[in-house]
């Protein structure tokens, strides 16, 4: 199989997170942080172990900043659900994934919130920037955007933004399911207030981890309360960080796959591995861009302005019938439809067909490219 749906989740995984993962049954099988005898506390070191990885991966300053949580939709909807207040507004960008959009549309109809939408163009930082801004008003509390599209690749200037919402007074939660492990995030240096992130794609984690990081003295209110491990005697939930977030027993078996993650990207190289996915979604777009059959929604995929994702279709197709086509007859994996954005489908007049995806990974070989494109022409 040829698998190009790397967005989605990152397959095959790396050796070394496989064993991680079956050694956490092996040799780490009691509940962090919940008794104290050498297995719970060796348990428990194992989950510190990975939030320092975590820590200095991102620079997020302290260890407690790190928050454990099952994917980068919990992490949005703890940020979303418990900072926003009634009156508030927001600003969104117009590639924002469900996880974003469902939740406020949400609090938008229970009449709590309001939100806006900036249009991200492509690469004109300054424009997409510029629409941030003229959304802003009085009420403007929070700025919720991607980091990069999960459909069309497009990469946002995020650190920009994030200056632009300070000097604003506006808080910033960053959605860094697509860039996490591809391009580099400094929460600190960045002025990232909440940076959501999903540890099974970009970071080659396994599914169901994903992390919250807080760099603001603005702490949400948490989604789920209950045993902690820690302040057993007191019927309300920790104030302090992590445990404020943490409830319940943790997924060790997911965060040790993590960190080995992490390892495993610091082994390889970020920018190593983030230039061999752009070249080979290059040599697929100059496969393709000349061919009159072929729909390609983007430019050129360049290293300043896209991430390694790429949307096309064949005209007079559906996207849903040419993915089938690309699996039954040449077994390549390819995601087509909304992917869960359909603001991004809007911004590109897609909302009704779909969009066949390709997603590269650090194992695409340059010779799979060769062999879609190829597949695609005889589509």
């Amino acid at each position: 199989m040829i698998y190009l749906d790397n967005c989605a989740t990152t397959f095959p995984k790396p050796e070394n997170v496989i064993r991680s993962v079956c050694n956490s049954f092996r040799k780490f099988g009691a509940n962090p942080g919940r008794g104290g005898h050498n297995a719970a506390m060796e348990a428990s070191q194992q989950v510190f172990n990975v939030r320092e990885k975590i820590k200095d991966f991102f620079n997020a300053g302290e260890p407690e900043n790190v928050i454990f949580t099952s994917g980068c939709t919990e992490s949005l909807n703890t940020v979303i659900k418990g900072i926003l207040r009634q009156g508030d507004h927001v600003v969104i960008s117009s590639l924002e994934h469900n996880s974003v959009v469902r939740p406020l549309e949400r609090l938008k109809k229970e009449g709590l919130i309001t939100y806006d939408v900036a249009q991200v163009c492509e690469c004109d930082h300054d424009k997409t920037v510029d629409n941030f801004r003229n959304k802003f008003n009085d009420h403007t509390r929070l700025v919720v955007c991607t980091h990069a599209s999960n459909v069309f690749g497009l990469r946002l200037p995020i650190e920009r933004i994030a200056a632009l919402c300070h000097q604003y007074g506006i808080k910033i939660c960053v959605d860094a399911a697509q860039t996490a492990g591809v391009l580099p995030i400094d929460v600190k240096g960045d002025c990232i207030d909440y940076l959501c992130l999903s540890g099974h794609k970009g970071l080659y984690g396994p599914m169901g981890i994903g992390v919250l990081i807080i760099n603001c003295e603005e702490i949400p209110k948490p989604l789920k309360e209950g045993g902690t491990g820690s302040s057993s005697v007191s019927f309300e939930q920790p104030v302090f960080l992590p445990d404020r977030f943490e409830s319940g027993t943790p997924n060790l078996p997911g965060i040790c796959g993590l960190g080995a993650g992490i390892d495993f990207v610091k082994s390889r190289g970020m920018e190593r591995i983030f230039k061999h996915e752009m070249h080979f979604l290059s040599r697929v777009y100059n496969g393709l861009e000349k061919n009159k059959n072929i729909i390609l929604y983007t430019q050129k995929p360049d290293l300043n302005f896209h991430v390694p994702v790429l949307s096309l279709n064949v005209r007079g197709k559906s996207s849903e019938e040419t993915a089938a086509v690309l699996n039954r007859r040449y077994n390549i994996a390819a995601r087509a439809g909304l992917h869960c954005s359909p603001l991004a489908h809007i911004s590109y007049g897609t909302e009704n067909i779909g969009t066949v995806r390709i997603c590269p990974s650090v194992f695409s070989d340059y010779s799979h490219g060769d062999m879609l494109v190829n597949a695609l022409k005889k589509i």
